[in-house]
C-alpha cells in the first residue's frame, strides 16, 4: 500500500535529495488556459529541472476516439524520458505551478509505463520558493538518460484504468473531479455536451489552500475517477494513493464520453 512519502515529497525533502546526490527534476508547467508553459519555465525554474510539455510528451494526439489528451505509447514515452535525462535507479521529482495537474499527469503516465521512484513536489513551485529554494533561468539540456519503461500500452499498463463502459458501470463509485458547475451541466467550456456521466458523484478538491495535497480525504468512497480529459483526474489518483486508496483513471474522461454518440448525460 502506498504512503504519502511514496507519492509526494516536500520542498525540504527535495532540497535534501538534491544535496545528497542524483535526482532528475521535471518541470511540467501546464494550465487549461495556457497549455504551453515553456516561457514561464524559462523565466524561473528549480535548478537543473528539465521542461516537459504535457501536450507534446505526455499525450499522443494522433490517437483518435480517446479524448483530448490520449495517452502516449510506452516507446514514445521512453524516448522522451531519456531525452529528459531520466536514468534507471535515479529518483525523479516532478513539479508544476498550477493545481498539481501537470505533475500528477506526468507521475501517472510514468507510473503506468512501469517507471519506479517517481514523486510529485507537494505544493508545487510555490512551496519551493516559499522554502527559500533558488531558481534558475533559461533552458536545461541534460545528458541523455537510459530509463526503461516496461509497458507499451498505458491503457492496460501498471496503473488501473477504466473504459467508458467500465466507468459507467461504477455508478456512485465513480468520481468526477471537475468544477461543480461543469459537473452539473451549467457550463461546458471545452466539450460539445454539458453534464456528467450518469450516477457519478462530484468530488471536492484534493488540495489544501496552500496547494499541498490534503490529508483528510475521507470523502465519497470511489473506485474510479475522471475529469475533462484525464489530466486533472490524475491529481485525485495521486492524492488518494497518498492516503492508501487506489482508484482507477478513465483516461478519455468527459472529452471521450461526450463525443461518443448515444452516451447518456446526467445533469443536476
Amino acid at each position: 500500500m502506498s504512503t504519502r512519502d511514496d507519492i509526494l515529497i516536500t520542498a525540504f525533502g527535495l532540497a535534501q535529495l538534491i544535496a545528497a546526490g542524483d535526482v532528475t527534476l521535471l518541470d511540467v508547467r501546464w494550465q487549461l488556459a495556457k497549455p504551453d508553459g515553456r516561457d514561464d519555465y524559462r523565466a524561473g525554474h528549480i535548478p537543473d529541472a528539465v521542461y516537459v510539455s504535457l501536450d507534446d510528451d505526455l499525450s499522443d494526439h494522433t490517437v483518435t476516439g480517446r479524448g483530448r489528451h490520449p495517452l502516449p505509447s510506452g516507446s514514445a514515452l521512453q524516448e522522451a524520458a531519456r531525452r529528459w535525462g531520466m536514468r534507471n535507479g535515479v529518483p525523479t521529482v516532478i513539479y508544476d505551478d498550477w493545481n498539481r495537474a501537470g505533475s500528477s499527469r506526468a507521475w501517472w503516465v510514468l507510473r503506468a509505463a512501469g517507471v519506479e521512484n517517481v514523486r510529485i513536489l507537494d505544493g508545487g513551485l510555490a512551496a519551493w520558493t516559499a522554502s527559500g529554494g533558488p531558481l534558475d533561468r533559461g533552458d536545461v539540456e541534460p545528458e541523455p538518460g537510459d530509463v526503461t519503461v516496461t509497458h507499451e500500452d498505458l491503457y492496460v499498463g501498471a496503473m488501473p484504468t477504466l473504459t467508458a463502459d467500465e466507468a459507467a458501470a461504477l455508478g456512485p463509485r465513480l468520481g468526477d473531479v471537475r468544477a461543480p458547475e461543469r459537473f452539473r451541466g451549467d457550463v461546458e467550456p471545452m466539450d460539445p455536451v454539458a453534464g456528467h456521466i450518469p450516477g457519478a458523484v462530484n468530488l471536492p478538491s484534493m488540495l489544501a489552500a496552500d496547494g499541498t495535497v490534503r490529508t483528510d480525504l475521507d470523502g465519497p468512497d470511489v473506485s474510479g475517477v475522471y475529469c475533462g480529459s484525464g489530466v486533472t483526474a490524475a491529481v485525485a489518483v495521486a492524492a488518494l494513493a497518498s492516503v492508501g486508496r487506489q482508484v482507477a483513471l478513465f483516461p478519455g474522461s468527459w472529452s471521450q464520453w461526450s463525443n461518443e454518440p448515444g452516451r447518456p448525460v446526467g445533469r443536476a
